[in-house]
């Protein structure tokens, strides 16, 4: 019984079925015919008794998946396929492999060919758009002799679950970008330096073209040569990630959500503050509560910043910035800089909130981060020939107005505005960092 629910019938063989069938109906007006019939009757009979034989008796295939450990959301994720197979004979193969019911993927196959014995490496990859657990299921391959007339399929029980944490493909590029000195690639500028940094580092001697300014006269008149303090940027300042989980970040732009790519800056974004020895730390606010990770340079603080923002969802109601206030003042006694990614998508929406904003403005460098709507972007550039498309134009521009209203209004009073599109989040926000850092802001 096992063996007939692995075999299936190839259209190979109804296409030959319905020729004999055809040849029994032509035998009613010439009876020669039906000897022919009768002879392909048995010829069909023991080709598929010998494919059959083929395919199931002596033979097999062996097949696993490599996974990574954990996947990377919003980025495409290698998923290996290892195929042994066991035939004798050269075998067609379709694959199909099931895939995680976020994907929504439901066509999903691979075709192939195999000679003898043959071992192959079939790579794949898939992209996640949600944080998460993601059960892979079996495995199934059907595969057929150069008969092609019945199949066989193998069914292997491979399941597994990995993790879908936020992207740190995107962390390991800016790291090796960082390491190789080509971060301009991404987009990531040059800031000149604004006065001079006041943290001491060290003596050392006076080289021609140094700032005279930093001359050191105490050490000159003990060593005999002219010697300098070097100083370097101030390290240690606590930077934080500030996320909304309000509705407006449960938007949807490319697939991913506003939170995720907000997720995804953040991570990268704590992770070059880390390289730049100052301490990254991680806030959550929603209408309910206010989530913390500390602010920390230690190198474990970058894995738990990780699992922190793994497990964060969007919630359906406005969040409370009064909340968020009221943790600021009670928790972070030093001048922080703080990167609150929300999303305000009118004029009034950020006059509700401006009041607090400001009010953690006072003792602490904020950058609010908001996005640009891509839709409106896509209406905006689009021609107009009805009154709808009229319609849709002055709303789009009147939202976008606002946009831009809302920068000058956060200007008035002293705080920094990040109005990006959600793709060039990470890279403008890198951005934003090392043009505070320099002008020595913080």
């Amino acid at each position: 019984m096992k063996g007939l629910r692995e075999l299936y019938f190839r259209n190979r063989m109804w296409w030959a079925l319905a020729v004999i069938f055809f040849l029994f109906i032509l035998a009613y007006v010439f009876p020669a015919v039906e000897k022919l019939s009768n002879v392909l009757v048995m010829v069909l009979l023991c080709l598929i008794i010998v494919d059959c034989f083929l395919l199931f008796f002596g033979s097999y295939m062996d097949a696993s998946r490599c996974l990574p450990k954990r996947l990377s959301n919003g980025d495409e994720n290698a998923v290996r396929l290892v195929l042994k197979s066991r035939f004798s004979f050269p075998v067609s193969l379709e694959i199909i492999d099931e895939l995680p019911e976020q994907l929504q993927v439901r066509d999903f196959s691979i075709s192939a060919q195999l000679q003898g014995s043959e071992e192959r490496v079939f790579n794949y990859s898939v992209r996640p758009v949600s944080r998460g657990v993601y059960s892979f299921g079996k495995l199934y391959v059907f595969a057929w002799s150069p008969l092609s007339l019945v199949c066989r399929r193998f069914t292997f029980d491979i399941e597994e679950e990995v993790p879908c944490y936020p992207s740190y493909v995107k962390l390991r590029q800016m790291e090796l970008a960082s390491i190789s000195n080509r971060l301009q690639d991404y987009g990531i500028k040059k800031i000149r330096k604004a006065g001079q940094a006041q943290e001491f580092e060290n003596i050392r001697e006076y080289v021609p073209g140094d700032d005279v300014r930093t001359l050191n006269w105490k050490a000159t008149a003990r060593r005999g040569s002219l010697m300098l303090n070097q100083f370097q940027e101030e390290r240690s300042q606590p930077v934080y990630q500030i996320i909304d989980l309000g509705r407006t970040m449960k938007m949807p732009f490319n697939g991913l959500t506003l939170l995720d790519y907000a997720i995804n800056s953040a991570l990268v974004l704590s992770h070059v503050a880390i390289n730049k020895f100052d301490r990254a730390g991680v806030m959550s606010f929603s209408h309910r509560e206010v989530r913390t990770v500390k602010a920390d340079r230690r190198s474990a603080v970058l894995g738990n910043i990780q699992d922190f923002l793994y497990r964060i969802q969007t919630e359906y109601l406005e969040s409370d910035f009064e909340k968020l206030y009221i943790t600021v003042q009670r928790n972070v006694k030093k001048r922080s800089l703080f990167f609150l990614y929300t999303n305000f998508e009118s004029f009034s929406s950020l006059q509700r909130n401006l009041r607090v904003i400001r009010a953690i403005a006072r003792k602490h460098l904020v950058v609010v981060v908001f996005f640009e709507n891509e839709i409106l972007k896509e209406i905006l550039n689009k021609d107009v020939n009805t009154v709808e498309e009229t319609y849709d134009h002055v709303l789009a521009e009147k939202i976008c107005h606002d946009k831009k209203k809302i920068v000058k209004e956060l200007g008035k009073y002293g705080i920094q505005a990040v109005y990006t599109s959600p793709e060039q989040l990470s890279v403008n926000m890198i951005n934003k960092y090392v043009e505070l850092k320099a002008k020595n802001m913080l």
